[in-house]
C-alpha cells in the first residue's frame, strides 16, 4: 500500500467523527485538540530520530564506497608506477581483481551468488576476502622474486588493507539493521496518533478535519516509509546506493590506469630531450 493510499484511507476514516458531530452523539469520543498538539511534538521527535538514524546508515555506506573508489584508484596507480616492468599477465590479473572486488562486494552484501571472472572453477564462500588475499599474494611474490624496500611495502599495504576494512564496515551495516523493537514502537505510535487524530480535530475544524487528516497522515507515514527505505542502503530500491554504477566507475578507472594512462617511457624521454 502506497503512502497516498494510507493517507486517503485515513481521510475516509475521519468521516466517522465528522458525521458524528451532526447526530445526537456529538460529544462521544471527542478528545482535546491540545492533547494531540503535545503528542505531535513527541511523535515528531521520535520520527526525526528514526529518520536521522536511518540516513546516517545510508550516508556511512556511501562514504565507505567513496573510500573504496579512492583506494582502488590509489592502489592501481601505485602498482603501475612502482612496477613499470609489469608483464601483460600481471596487468590483466591486477586489473581484473581490482575491478571485480566492488562487484563481488555488491553480491556479497546482497547475499547473491558471485558469477564474475575473478575465479575459475569453485567460487570461494567469501569472494571479496579471496580477491584481497590474491592481491596480497601477488605483492608477496613480488617481494620474493624482486627484493623491495620495506617502506614501499607499507605504501602498498596502506591501500590494500582498506579493501577488507571497507568490506567489514559494509557487512556491519548490512547485518545490523535498526533495532526491531524500536521500529515496531515507532509504527505503533504513528498508528495510535493517526487513529485518534480526527477525534481531536473535529470539534474545532469540522469538515476541514478531512483534508487535515489526509495531509498529516501523508507526512507521518511518509517519514516512516522513507526511513525504512534508506535503512538498508545496499538493496535494489530506488533510494538505495547505486552499487553497480560505482563498481563501473572503479572498473573504468582501473582499466584506464593500467592500459591507457601510461605512455611509452621512450616517448617521454624523447619529449624531455626536445
Amino acid at each position: 500500500m502506497t503512502i497516498g493510499s494510507v493517507a486517503l484511507a485515513m481521510g475516509l476514516y475521519s468521516l466517522f467523527p465528522i458525521l458524528k458531530e451532526y447526530t445526537t452523539y456529538a460529544d462521544v469520543g471527542d478528545t482535546p485538540s491540545d492533547l494531540h498538539a503535545a503528542l505531535s511534538l513527541v511523535l515528531g521527535w521520535l520520527l526525526v530520530f528514526r529518520t536521522n538514524a536511518a540516513y546516517a546508515r545510508w550516508w556511512e555506506a556511501r562514504t565507505l564506497w567513496g573510500s573504496l573508489i579512492n583506494c582502488s584508484r590509489n592502489l592501481a596507480i601505485k602498482i603501475q608506477e612502482f612496477f613499470p616492468d609489469l608483464s601483460p599477465e600481471e596487468r590483466r590479473f591486477l586489473s581484473r581483481h581490482l575491478s571485480e572486488f566492488p562487484k563481488a562486494l555488491t553480491d556479497h552484501l546482497r547475499k547473491q551468488k558471485y558469477s564474475g571472472p575473478a575465479f575459475q572453477g569453485a567460487v570461494p564462500t567469501h569472494v571479496p576476502l579471496a580477491i584481497s588475499q590474491d592481491i596480497y599474494r601477488w605483492i608477496n611474490n613480488r617481494l620474493v622474486n624482486k627484493p623491495m624496500d620495506r617502506g614501499l611495502l607499507r605504501v602498498f599495504d596502506c591501500e590494500a588493507s582498506k579493501l577488507m576494512d571497507i568490506c567489514g564496515a559494509c557487512e556491519r551495516i548490512a547485518k545490523t539493521p535498526m533495532v526491531r523493537s524500536y521500529r515496531i514502537f515507532a509504527r505503533q505510535c504513528i498508528f495510535l496518533f493517526l487513529f485518534t487524530l480526527p477525534w481531536g480535530l473535529v470539534q474545532d475544524f469540522k469538515w476541514w478535519t478531512l483534508p487535515l487528516t489526509i495531509v498529516i497522515s501523508y507526512f507521518m507515514v511518509g517519514m516512516e516509509v522513507v526511513a525504512e527505505h534508506v535503512d538498508e542502503p545496499f538493496g535494489f530500491d530506488e533510494d538505495d546506493l547505486d552499487l553497480e554504477g560505482m563498481s563501473a566507475t572503479i572498473a573504468n578507472s582501473v582499466e584506464e590506469i593500467f592500459y591507457n594512462s601510461r605512455r611509452d617511457l621512450g616517448e617521454l624521454s624523447q619529449e624531455n630531450q626536445e
